[in-house]
């Protein structure tokens, strides 16, 4: 074989080139994944700044939610039998009370109350003529006592005048009664007549119309629905355990999500005195003024009532506050690394947010970059009120 020196160092080069890609294969599988990596205790590190919990005091507030509904509204309902001929309004239209809606046919009744008009002017005559009867008898009877008197007709004659007289009585006093039913009928004929006729029951818009023109109606067949939405309403059920803090005329706040932010002011009116046995929770009506008709009826509604007293509580930034899934929690500083600490959360007021438990006032705890950090991930306090507290 010739030139085996040669043969020998190209073999040596290939070992030490496959001996070098080992020596790197190891080193990256020993510096891994981030996963593993941090699983080795080499996390990456994030610049936080941290605060501490502390003690305060926190308005007692209760979040509801509902739906607005006008504090009036009414379904318009015809009184009487008859096919509709006209309706006057339509979706959205402001009425007052007593403006006219609707007009049902009345050419039927209006006939019936000529002919009880001219029943009513017959008993009418009918009586008159009695009370003429009744005046002559009076006068007959007078001529007969006056001839009794004096002897010249028998007494019998006399009470035969008597009698003929209580006949024209009693005759006037049944005209009377058919006079005064003759007039009973024509007034019950004329309100059946003005039941044609449909009037609002009170100011407000039309939500709703239930028919149109061609409709048979019937007694209590709704036409129209009205709502005045000067004043809203919305009831929401309260937890048993807040009931007892809520008084009528506690202040609401109100926020609709067709304006954003904006708040509108309420107060309580009614608390039910009957818990629901289901839910342990207590319907609570609330009322919100309507000014500019801007609130409209349904729209959802988150309602804060304030329950004008205080507590002492732990409170936290809110920067700090962060979520595995649905657990809330805080990280807390343990040496270079951050540990995650489930709590339990009250109420958020501003930029402060109530702890209910497993955080005591003084803890220190991660504020800015909170929401960045990991289990086990490594840290660099850069500031915060706790870290330029100096101790005593």
């Amino acid at each position: 074989m010739k030139h085996p020196g040669k043969i020998l160092a190209i073999c040596a080069f290939f070992a030490l080139i496959s001996l070098g890609a080992y020596r790197i294969w190891q080193a990256y599988e020993r510096r891994g994944t981030p996963a593993t990596a941090k699983a080795a205790g080499r996390s990456r590190v994030v610049s936080v700044e941290v605060d501490k919990a502390r003690s305060g005091t926190v308005r007692q507030e209760v979040l509801l939610t509902g739906s607005l509904k006008p504090k009036e509204q009414v379904d318009v309902v015809a009184k009487a039998t008859g096919r509709l001929v006209r309706l006057l309004v339509h979706v959205g239209d402001r009425v007052e009370a007593g403006d006219l809606i609707a007009e049902l046919e009345d050419d039927e009744v209006e006939q019936q109350v000529n002919r009880a008009i001219a029943a009513q002017a017959v008993a009418a005559a009918s009586a008159a003529q009695r009370e003429a009867e009744l005046s002559n008898a009076k006068s007959d009877l007078n001529r007969q006592q006056s001839l009794f008197d004096e002897g010249l007709v028998s007494r019998r004659d006399l009470e035969a005048q008597q009698t003929a007289m209580q006949v024209v009585q009693s005759q006037l006093q049944l005209a009377r009664a058919q006079e005064r039913q003759a007039q009973a009928e024509l007034n019950e004929l004329k309100i059946q007549l003005q039941q044609t006729r449909i009037y609002a029951p009170m100011a407000g818009s039309v939500a709703r119309r239930y028919v149109d023109p061609g409709a048979l109606l019937g007694p209590s067949t709704p036409i129209v629905n009205l709502v005045n939405l000067s004043v809203m309403v919305t009831v929401a059920n309260v937890p048993e355990r807040d009931i007892g803090n809520i008084r009528v005329g506690n202040t609401a706040i109100v926020k609709v999500d067709a304006f954003g932010g904006e708040d509108f002011q309420g107060r309580v009116v009614r608390i039910s005195p009957v818990l629901d046995a289901a839910t342990r929770s207590a319907s609570v009506e609330v009322e919100i003024p309507n000014r500019g008709g801007r609130l409209k009826a349904e729209m959802f509604a988150r309602v804060m009532l304030d329950l004008a007293t205080f507590r002492e509580s732990v409170l936290i930034p809110r920067a700090a506050l962060v979520y595995r899934g649905q657990q809330p929690g805080v990280y807390i500083p343990k040496g270079n690394q951050a540990e995650f600490r489930p709590i339990e959360t009250g109420l958020t007021q501003g930029e402060r947010v109530e702890v209910l438990a497993n955080l005591l006032p003084g803890t220190s705890i991660v504020t800015s970059g909170a929401t960045m950090l990991g289990e086990g991930d490594q840290i660099r306090i850069t500031g915060g009120r706790a870290a330029e507290e100096k101790p005593e």
